[in-house]
């Protein structure tokens, strides 16, 4: 099974597919969400499933929010445990070795609620 990593500094997103053997090339997107569906489309015609995004700030929200609703199997990577990994030096080459670390499942992630859960929460304490 392919894995893609993403990584998403303030206006563009980085993806790259790791397939058990090699790093695609890496492709940028904007954080538009025509871009973002893009993503989501290329994604699904390079049959991924499962995504990890490390993120500068809260600029994964909306990435996120869009390919669950795509539905990937998302997982935000904690950026503490990526950059103490070695072998870093672009935003490129972060997205490569983020779905290489996916596809070996030695990310550690951070806990985000679904879009469901928050839903969930907000019709709860309107109650």
């Amino acid at each position: 099974m392919k894995t893609s990593g993403l990584d998403v500094p303030k206006d563009s997103i980085f993806c790259a597919i790791y397939d058990g053997k090699s790093s695609s090339g890496v492709k940028e997107f904007t954080t538009t969400t025509v871009s973002i569906r893009s993503l989501g489309d290329y994604l699904r015609s390079e049959k991924v499933q499962r995504v990890a995004m490390e993120s500068t700030s809260t600029y994964w929200v909306p990435i996120r929010d869009i390919l669950y609703e795509m539905e990937f199997e998302l997982k935000l990577v904690n950026p503490l445990h990526i950059k103490q990994q070695p072998g870093r030096k672009s935003d490129s080459k972060d997205a490569q070795w983020i779905a290489e670390l996916l596809f070996k499942n030695m990310l550690r992630v951070s806990l985000v609620p679904s879009p469901q859960d928050k839903l969930r929460k907000s019709i709860i304490e309107d109650r």
